[in-house]
């Protein structure tokens, strides 16, 4: 797996997984929707710490910066 997640685009998943989290704890969300998007969450916090993510090689993207 070549990394293709940049600083940008890792510290935005990780904010938006806390919100989630947030939301999730607070009982904002709840049901259904609350365990669709803690599974997002979870996705995202993956992604965000192995510095990739596989949609976006399926897609051909890559935010990180070459050295």
């Amino acid at each position: 797996m070549k990394k293709n997640m940049g600083a940008l685009d890792k510290s935005l998943r990780v904010l938006a997984a806390a919100v989630i989290a947030l939301l999730y704890f607070l009982d904002v969300i709840t049901g259904t929707t609350a365990y669709i998007l803690m599974a997002v969450a979870i996705i995202f916090l993956v992604t965000s710490f192995i510095n990739f993510c596989p949609l976006y090689s399926i897609i051909g993207i890559n935010t990180c910066r070459t050295k």
